[in-house]
C-alpha cells in the first residue's frame, strides 16, 4: 500500500485529504470529537511538510442535499482549536466558495469543505456519477491522501474514484488502523480474547466465523447474548432475540468446542420490566430469566455483576483483546455496569487492547475513560468489522493494498 513517504515533496503542493469527521452532534455541538482528534496527526504532518491541505469529509446522512444540521462548520472550528491555527471553512463542496478558498491558500494552510454527502453523486450507485463528482474534487489538489478509515469499506467518490485521479497514498491513521487489525488477524499474542456485544448477533456472525479459529476465548454480551442463551435451551423472556439465528448460534457453540475455543456466556443477567432508564431492575441467573417477578415480560438489559467480574478476569489474563459492542444499554446508568467493567478491564491488559469503534468507542468516552488508556480505539466500526471478516476493502485496494485470496 502506498504511504505518505512514497509521495514526492509536498512543499507548496495542494493535498486533498479525505478524513472521517463523522462525529455526533447535538444542537450543533460536538459530543464526541474522537474522530477529529484521530485525524490531527496526518494533518499536522502535511502542514509541517509545507502542503496546502484541503480536507473533505461526510457527516451523517443528509440524503444528498444541503442540510444545516449536518454541516461540518463545527468540525472545522474544533479542528482549528486542535491544530492551534486558523482553519477556513467553505460553505459549499465544489462550488464557488470552495474554489475561492482553495485558490487563496498558502503553504501550511488548512481548508475544510462542506459535507460531501450534500452532493448525491458522492454515494451514488452509478460509477459514472461518482467519477464526475470525483473529477470536481480532484481539481482542488495535486495529490490525494486517504485517511478516513471509517469509509474505506465503501465505493464512494471521495474514497475510491478520487484515489484513481490523483497520485494517492494512505494517511497515518489508516496506516495505524491497518497495522492493528493485521496483528489481530495474523499475529496476535496469546492468550487472545475477543469480546463481542451489541444488539444483534446477525451483525457479528461473519466476525465470529472468521475469528473463531484464531482466538482462545470468545466472550459474548449485549443483546446478542440472548440468541446464544436460547441456543442453549434457555427461555429469555422479552429480551432481544433473533429467532432465525438460534440454530446458527448452536452450530457456533459446537464448532468452538471442536476447535478448543472457550465461549464465555454470562451466568447472570440484569433484567427489567421495561426498556427505560427508570425501569425496575433485578439480577437473575441466566437460565432463570422468566422465573423472576417480571415473568415472560422480563427484558435483559445488561450482563450481571458476577458475569462482569468473570469477563474482567478473562480479559485481564489475555495478552490480546479485541472488543466490539457494549455489554448492555450503557446509555442508561442502571444498565451500564457490564460495559464499564469490560472497559476498565481493557485498560489493564498488559498486551494489545483494541476497542473496535462504533458504539464501543462511544461507550468508553461516555463512561469517562480516556483514549490513552487503551492500546487502540478504532475509528471505523463497520470498516473494522469487515476487515476482521476477511473482506477486501475497496478504499484500501485502490491505494495498492493487495487483495485477500
Amino acid at each position: 500500500m502506498r504511504h505518505l513517504a512514497d509521495l514526492p515533496s509536498l512543499d507548496g503542493k495542494r493535498v486533498v485529504l479525505r478524513c472521517d469527521l463523522n462525529v455526533p452532534l447535538e444542537n450543533g455541538r460536538i459530543t464526541d470529537d474522537g474522530r477529529i482528534v484521530a485525524s490531527v496527526p496526518t494533518i499536522q504532518r502535511l502542514v509541517n511538510e509545507g502542503a496546502m491541505v484541503v480536507i473533505i469529509s461526510h457527516l451523517g446522512r443528509p440524503e444528498g442535499a444541503p442540510d444545516a444540521q449536518y454541516s461540518l462548520a463545527p468540525v472545522a472550528a474544533r479542528l482549528g482549536e486542535l491544530l492551534d491555527q486558523d482553519v477556513f471553512f467553505a460553505s459549499d463542496t465544489v462550488g464557488s466558495e470552495a474554489h475561492g478558498a482553495v485558490k487563496a491558500m498558502t503553504r501550511g494552510a488548512v481548508v475544510v469543505l462542506e459535507n460531501l454527502r450534500f452532493n448525491p453523486a458522492e454515494t451514488s450507485k452509478e460509477q459514472a456519477e461518482r467519477e464526475v463528482f470525483a473529477a470536481k474534487l480532484a481539481q482542488f489538489g495535486d495529490f490525494f491522501v486517504s485517511d478516513g478509515f471509517g469509509v474505506v469499506h465503501r465505493k464512494q467518490a471521495s474514497v475510491y474514484e478520487l484515489a484513481q485521479l490523483l497520485p494517492s497514498a494512505a494517511g497515518l491513521l489508516i496506516e495505524k488502523e491497518l497495522d492493528v487489525l493485521t496483528r489481530l488477524t495474523t499475529s496476535a499474542e496469546r492468550p487472545y480474547a475477543v469480546v463481542l456485544g451489541g444488539s444483534k448477533v446477525s451483525d457479528k456472525l461473519a466476525v465470529i466465523d472468521h475469528l473463531l479459529p484464531t482466538v482462545d476465548k470468545l466472550l459474548i454480551g449485549g443483546g446478542m447474548l440472548f440468541t446464544f442463551l436460547a441456543a442453549k435451551g434457555y427461555r429469555v423472556g422479552a429480551s432481544l432475540l433473533e429467532q432465525d439465528q438460534i440454530e446458527t448460534c448452536r452450530e457456533y457453540l459446537q464448532r468452538a468446542t471442536a476447535l478448543g475455543v472457550e465461549v464465555v456466556l454470562p451466568t447472570d443477567i440484569v433484567v427489567a420490566n421495561k426498556f427505560a432508564a427508570d425501569a425496575e431492575a433485578l439480577v437473575t441467573a441466566a437460565d432463570k430469566i422468566e422465573d423472576t417477578a417480571f415473568g415472560a415480560a422480563a427484558i435483559g438489559l445488561d450482563i450481571g455483576p458476577e458475569s462482569a467480574a468473570i469477563f474482567a478476569r478473562e480479559i485481564a489474563e489475555a495478552k490480546t483483546v479485541f472488543w466490539n459492542g457494549p455489554m448492555g444499554v450503557f446509555e442508561f446508568d442502571k444498565f451500564a455496569n457490564g460495559t464499564r467493567e469490560v472497559a476498565s478491564a481493557l485498560t489493564k491488559v498488559s498486551g494489545l487492547s483494541v476497542v473496535g469503534g462504533g458504539d464501543s468507542a462511544a461507550a468508553v468516552r461516555i463512561l469517562g475513560f480516556e483514549d490513552s488508556q487503551f492500546g487502540h480505539i478504532s475509528t471505523g466500526g463497520g470498516a473494522s468489522l469487515e476487515f476482521l471478516e476477511g473482506k477486501n476493502l475497496p478504499g484500501l485496494e485502490v491505494l495498492g493494498l493487495e487483495a485477500k485470496s
